[in-house]
């Protein structure tokens, strides 16, 4: 409808090779990534060798470090990386949060030998990653998780099954916690487990409303043999190691959540300056300007949070609860951003045809993972006044 390109967002890098790195990606998104978005969504398709090209260029390690191929970047330009990925597909952007988080155990907890033999791999070796932790009847009480793994001599054997497992079925490697011990989070304990192993089967992918092209699926775990060298951490350690990468996961979710805004924010601004009515744009009237500048502000209110906390958590200082405000502030502004999108195109809008009804669709999704949105106001209040009296 319109000619108006969409303008870049003007980011703040700490570096020139920061900027470069912004460059790099916009270029591979924009060759690469959003020209197949919607064909590929729509048939369900995961681009694999998008993800290979993004190991290829340094892209899936960026916030480890460089010793085992990492990229050695900050969490304030690994995440706006993570925007841009997601501005342009979000089964792209969400992927390699995804996979960020399944390399967290073993680089924070691994010991030296452990992320020698698998980083290097993990982060730059073309490997993709999975996480889990959910379980069909553990979700948001994830402490009460029933996954089993029963010490025999050298080994443990994992029996049991996980759900909502983003790449599931397709990732070469799982970060899996599992029960070792007593009930509640002191008895669980995390592993590093091949695709490949035998006894690991994946279920038919979930059909989902959105994200289509990103397999979500049930793991199931059938006396699965994992080394006692692939245990990560101490035993019992896992639900604390979990939490940690959770942490960090959720501003990957806010970074995630606001590269999807702002896709929807530049389609309904291309769309309301080029189409006419009444003989002018309808970016004129005043009821529809007002509606674009309160979709900017969201964005520009959630990037600002997130960063924030990313730059707390690069400090070396706790972040925990502005991870979850960001999370929180910035999933809620996506879901409000594309509903409001899809309400400027009018009936365009609701039509395969545009892609604003795609990204309203995938929104949702970023209020439930990895900790609801009603979670995340458990863990702010937690810390603002406490635990709940029992």
């Amino acid at each position: 409808m319109s000619d108006r390109a969409p303008q870049w967002v003007e980011r703040r890098l700490p570096t020139e090779e920061s900027s470069q790195l912004i460059d790099l990606v916009r270029d591979i998104a924009q060759r690469e990534i959003a020209p197949r978005a919607a064909e590929e969504e729509e048939a369900g398709r995961f681009p694999r060798e998008v993800f290979t090209l993004l190991s290829e260029s340094g892209l899936l390690g960026l916030p480890y470090d460089s010793e085992h191929g990492g990229g050695d970047q900050p969490y304030e330009v690994y995440l706006q990386v993570l925007e841009e990925l997601s501005a342009a597909r979000l089964t792209i952007g969400l992927g390699v949060s995804v996979h960020s988080l399944a390399c967290h155990a073993l680089a924070g907890y691994g010991t030296k030998e452990q992320r020698t033999e698998h980083l290097p791999a993990m982060l730059s070796g073309g490997l993709l990653g999975a996480y889990c932790l959910s379980e069909p009847a553990s979700g948001s009480d994830a402490a009460s998780l029933r996954t089993k793994a029963v010490r025999d001599g050298d080994d443990w054997v994992v029996t049991g099954t996980k759900a909502w497992i983003t790449h599931g079925g397709i990732a070469d490697f799982y970060t899996v916690l599992a029960r070792t011990g007593v009930e509640g989070p002191r008895g669980i304990t995390a592993f590093l487990v091949p695709g490949d192993a035998a006894g690991l089967s994946a279920a038919v992918p979930e059909k989902k409303m959105g994200m289509k092209g990103s397999p979500t699926a049930q793991l199931h775990f059938d006396g699965v043999r994992v080394p006692d060298a692939r245990r990560l951490g101490d035993e019992g350690q896992g639900f604390a190691i979990a939490l940690s990468a959770l942490d960090s996961g959720r501003l990957g979710i806010a970074a995630c959540a606001i590269g999807v805004a702002q896709a929807a924010l530049n389609e309904a601004l291309g769309y309301a300056t080029g189409r006419k009515q009444f003989g002018r744009p309808i970016a004129d009237f005043q009821g529809l300007r007002f509606m674009l500048a309160d979709m900017a502000t969201r964005i520009e209110a959630g990037r600002a949070l997130y960063l924030e906390a990313a730059r707390l958590r690069d400090a070396g200082r706790p972040f925990s609860r502005q991870a979850a405000m960001a999370k929180l502030f910035c999933t809620d502004a996506a879901m409000q951003v594309t509903v409001d999108a899809v309400q400027v195109l009018g009936g365009y809008g609701y039509t395969q045809d545009f892609p604003v009804e795609r990204l309203m669709r995938e929104a949702k999704v970023l209020q439930i993972v990895e900790g609801t949105n009603q979670i995340q106001r458990m863990v702010i209040a937690r810390h603002l006044a406490g635990p709940e009296s029992r």
